[in-house]
């Protein structure tokens, strides 16, 4: 499906005549319709006044799937620049995507694929005679770079060497950061690239998204500072948003918001019709109204809606005014705007559609895209399953495209010997972290555990316990690379950085919302506090910063004080906000008792009731109550036959959730021996478990004999390490010793 075209301009210069302001006028006007804003109006004029065939300047990263703003708004602006006797240099980015830290690890090679697949994709659009290719030339960077490297290595020497930083950081919008956000020399390094590439490509036109304006603006400051002539023109196009609410820019990351250019009419159907955000009556922000002004009014000139005739009939429109004035009055519905929106586009991408499923080469690089693309996303699920919540799952996504390794912090008290919850789930969350990429920093918090009266506050019984709960992760098959950092060393050494940062957040709030975060000790807002106490929920919060965290992976009690952190985001304007994933607060205990039950099935569902009656929390100090890291395999074998079980109930069973929380996400499947019912069987789902035990086919004795096994094997390597290695034997011995104040 071509676009429109437009009138051929002359050749050359030679061919201007007597009519040379109308023809530099219809130039002038055709090239400015391709930019959202042009700041240089008038040296656009005299540009074209004197050269018939400008150079213009666009580029991209390859950064996954090619969606409609980069490819159907791209085709439309060329066909405009070509038709206006521009010569078009696109450049293919790979090394700037590589300085820019994609989600693809930095991987060259992946980078490059993606690339060839941009090409592809300009091959496609040329096979259907959406693009004429003569006048347009693809570029990739590295290899321009390398051709003329002495040349553009001076340039952007000089470049670095008249800007301060503070002034190139003001150009960071074009890699999606801000001034404020943490920053590597690469992106600084990548401004002053950008900076020289259009002087470099001899452009007298940048032709770039309005995010990218700033580095634009600072090619033009340095051709003054070196007086350079020839200052490239600034023509900035729109930013299509995403389909989503409040999406400006569309969004690779979420496949949902995007209709890439080889989507079949299924998925573009999908898209537009069931998730697109387009409220009634409402024009500004709804993202089907932007593509029909920036895509389909300019490709067909027209937009055909059809619909019955009790709802108005067909209808034709050649301008947006009157499709945005029909939208506003309720002329125009959502559904019939978006039926005619999906058919549109279905006309326009179905050629491509065809080639990628056709064409050898296109069906081949498209796989090896979505290929590398999966990786991003299995990286997503693999940190995502960690958590019950995450606040926010787009910022979660967002942040493991953007950083190889992001920082994810988690934490402890010190507090007496490891129960199995903290044990096993802390290990399988961290390797699972690990596997994702990310770079684990566990907080042993001695400081607040003394601040907490953990262990009657003494210093000394804290940091042996500290010492225990590394070993008994290492024995328990933790990622050896993870790093332990002691708060008490951690915060003397930045005690400069971090206590100005403690006071600031405590003179930002009052006392009410710092109690609120009482719970993240195991106190409720009515308990009374201790000063120590209010410092804590301040310190917490001042960790995470203190830390660098990205993500912050702690516990769903733990949860107000995170939410602190992002909230002091907020106050200090702060882009970057940690993100919250939080674990499910695991049954640590075995439930024995009936009134223990009822109290659990009432909402205890965090805090979980003690063994023995008139327990309304449940303790470390009663050895009877959890199952410990070292615990011998006679005692697995007692406490999980003593466990709390009834046959065909599910909710508040202690032992599924063993099973749910700590079997399922280590060994991924749970086997059951069960002589009775049919013999051995596997399961690979909660659900599957679930389902069997409530009707009765997987009775208690069988699921707790499964258990007893599964646990004992987790535990094995711990107790032998407890047993043999004289360190771990010592610390073990000591603190059975300790009085477990809470």
């Amino acid at each position: 499906m071509e676009p429109p075209s437009d009138h051929a301009p002359p050749t050359h210069a030679s061919s201007l005549s007597s009519g040379i302001s109308e023809e530099v006028e219809r130039r002038y006007n055709l090239i400015k319709s391709v930019g959202e804003e042009c700041k240089n109006d008038d040296e656009l004029r005299e540009l074209l006044a004197k050269k018939a065939t400008p150079v213009c300047y666009d580029g991209f990263e390859p950064s996954g799937r090619m969606h409609i703003a980069q490819g159907l708004m791209k085709i439309l602006s060329v066909k405009k620049l070509t038709s206006a006797g521009c010569r078009v240099k696109i450049l293919i980015a790979d090394w700037f995507a590589f300085m820019n830290s994609k989600s693809w690890r930095r991987d060259l090679k992946k980078i490059k694929v993606i690339g060839e697949y941009y090409e592809e994709m300009f091959h496609a659009l040329h096979a259907a005679g959406m693009m004429d290719s003569e006048n347009v030339e693809f570029l990739w960077s590295s290899d321009v770079i390398n051709a003329k490297g002495d040349e553009y290595w001076t340039l952007v020497m000089d470049i670095a060497c008249r800007y301060s930083l503070s002034e190139i950081k003001g150009c960071m919008p074009i890699v999606s950061l801000s001034e404020t956000d943490e920053l590597r020399a690469a992106h600084v390094l990548y401004v002053c690239m950008q900076c020289a590439d259009p002087l470099f490509l001899e452009a007298d036109i940048c032709q770039l998204g309005m995010d990218q304006q700033t580095v634009n603006e600072l090619t033009r400051d340095f051709c003054d500072k070196s007086e350079r002539g020839n200052k490239p023109v600034i023509l900035s196009h729109h930013m299509l948003p995403g389909l989503l609410q409040g999406q400006t820019k569309m969004s690779k990351s979420d496949p949902s918001s995007a209709i890439f250019m080889e989507d079949d009419e299924g998925q573009v159907n999908e898209k537009i019709k069931k998730k697109a955000y387009c409220l009634p009556k409402i024009v500004e922000g709804n993202a089907c109204l932007e593509y029909v002004k920036h895509i389909i009014l300019p490709w067909f000139s027209e937009f055909t809606v059809e619909r019955d005739e009790k709802y108005g009939g067909n209808k034709t429109f050649n301008n947006f005014e009157d499709i945005a004035a029909d939208y506003e009055s309720d002329k125009l519905h959502p559904k019939d705007l978006k039926n005619a929106l999906a058919k549109a586009l279905n006309k326009i991408l179905k050629p491509i559609s065809n080639h990628f499923k056709t064409n050898d080469r296109a069906k081949n690089l498209l796989k090896q895209v979505k290929k590398i693309l999966e990786e991003v996303e299995e990286k997503y699920n693999i940190v995502r399953s960690i958590g019950e919540e995450c606040i926010q799952e787009d910022e979660l996504k967002n942040l493991l495209a953007k950083k190889p390794i992001p920082i994810c912090y988690d934490g402890f008290e010190p507090s007496g010997r490891m129960h199995i919850a903290q044990g096993v789930m802390k290990v399988t969350n961290v390797n699972k972290l690990t596997s994702a990429g990310c770079h684990v920093k566990i907080w042993i918090a001695d400081w607040f555990a003394q601040l907490n009266s953990k262990l009657g506050g003494d210093f000394e019984k804290i940091e042996v316990v500290g010492e225990y709960f590394k070993e008994i992760w290492k024995a328990g098959g933790m990622n050896p690379n993870v790093e332990f950092l002691w708060a008490s060393k951690e915060i003397s050494r930045s005690g400069n950085k971090y206590w100005p940062l403690v006071m600031d957040i405590a003179r930002r709030y009052n006392l009410p919302r710092i109690l609120r975060c009482g719970q993240i000790m195991g106190r409720s807002e009515t308990e009374e506090l201790k000063a120590s106490q209010i410092l804590y929920p301040c310190m917490q919060c001042a960790d995470i910063f203190l830390l660098e965290a990205d993500i912050c992976q702690l516990g769903m009690d733990q949860r107000k004080v995170n939410m602190l952190a992002r909230e002091y985001c907020k106050d200090i304007k702060r882009k970057n906000k940690p993100i919250i994933l939080s674990h499910r607060m695991f049954s640590l205990h075995i439930l024995l008792l009936s009134t223990c039950f009822k109290l659990l099935l009432n909402g205890f569902v965090d805090m979980l009731p003690g063994l023995l009656e008139g327990q309304e929390k449940m303790s470390k100090s009663n050895p009877s109550s959890a199952i410990f890291m070292e615990d011998e395999e006679d005692a697995v074998i007692k406490k999980i036959n003593d466990a709390h079980c009834p046959p065909k109930t599910v909710e508040g069973n202690p032992c599924l959730e063993y099973v749910n929380y700590l079997v399922l996400p280590r060994f991924n499947e749970f086997v059951v021996e069960n002589e009775t019912n049919g013999g051995t069987k596997t399961f690979t789902s909660f659900e599957d478990i679930a389902a069997d035990y409530e009707s009765g086919e997987l009775n208690p004795e069988a699921l707790k004999k499964a258990l007893i096994k599964a646990l004992n094997i987790m535990l094995q390597p711990v107790r032998d390490h407890f047993k043999t290695n004289e360190h771990a034997k010592n610390l073990l011995e000591q603190i059975k010793a300790f009085t477990i104040t809470r």
